[in-house]
């Protein structure tokens, strides 16, 4: 079992930036972070694997970076350039197993999210 505490969503506008963080109780072999807005699907943002590899959805690639500093415990998404698309209750999440190559990848443990609205 892990505890996902997510912080720093907020409001900002369109060309504003955010960082969430994300504290943990140990840290997962696949570790990420996707979103969810109000009807529609859910989409993986960003993930980090234990070997530092990393993968983005397309819809954030060169504007947002995650992060993870594990002497803290904590896992980041830094967000820049924020357009209005990217308002979404924003979730961190973790697992352990290995095949997470899919910024899509459907974690086992999930944190209780941290909205983040933008405005045009």
């Amino acid at each position: 079992q892990v505890q996902l505490v997510e912080s720093g969503g907020g409001s900002v506008q369109a060309g504003g930036s955010l960082t969430l963080s994300c504290e943990y109780t140990s840290s997962r072999y696949c570790m990420g972070w996707y979103r969810q807005a109000p009807e529609k699907e859910r989409e993986g943002v960003a993930l980090i694997r234990a070997t530092g590899a990393i993968a983005y959805a397309d819809s954030v690639k060169g504007r947002f970076t995650i992060s993870k500093d594990n002497p803290k415990n904590t896992l980041y998404l830094h967000m820049i350039s924020l357009k209005p698309e990217d308002t979404a209750m924003y979730y961190c999440a973790a697992d352990d197993h290995s095949y997470c190559f899919d910024v899509n990848f459907r974690y086992k443990y999930s944190g209780q999210g941290t909205q983040v609205t933008v405005s045009s």
